[in-house]
């Protein structure tokens, strides 16, 4: 399977509402949209940004890819070994 964000094959994806679900005003009728990615691209994303920054701003794979900070872990990411669990860079947009 191939994560939409960092394009590495991994064995296992994760679900990552690109709307957060927090966000949503009727949580249990209507989801939004969704992006298949891997673990450590979604432990990252939620490292950087807050869910109101996500909402506002980074709703969409093209803006999240556009993102300096997020631009230089993928640049990162994409050199590491798919099947090792990879550290996320703890520091906060």
């Amino acid at each position: 399977m191939k994560c939409e964000l960092c394009g590495r094959e991994v064995e296992r994806l994760t679900v990552h509402h690109l709307i957060p679900r927090q966000k949503t005003k009727q949580k249990k009728a209507d989801i939004g949209p969704t992006t298949n990615i891997c673990s450590a691209c979604h432990r990252q994303i939620h490292t950087l940004f807050d869910n109101t920054r996500l909402a506002q701003e980074l709703y969409s794979l093209e803006k999240l890819k556009s993102e300096p900070e997020m631009q230089k872990f993928l640049f990162w990411v994409q050199k590491q070994d798919p099947y090792r669990r990879v550290r996320v860079h703890s520091q906060r947009a």
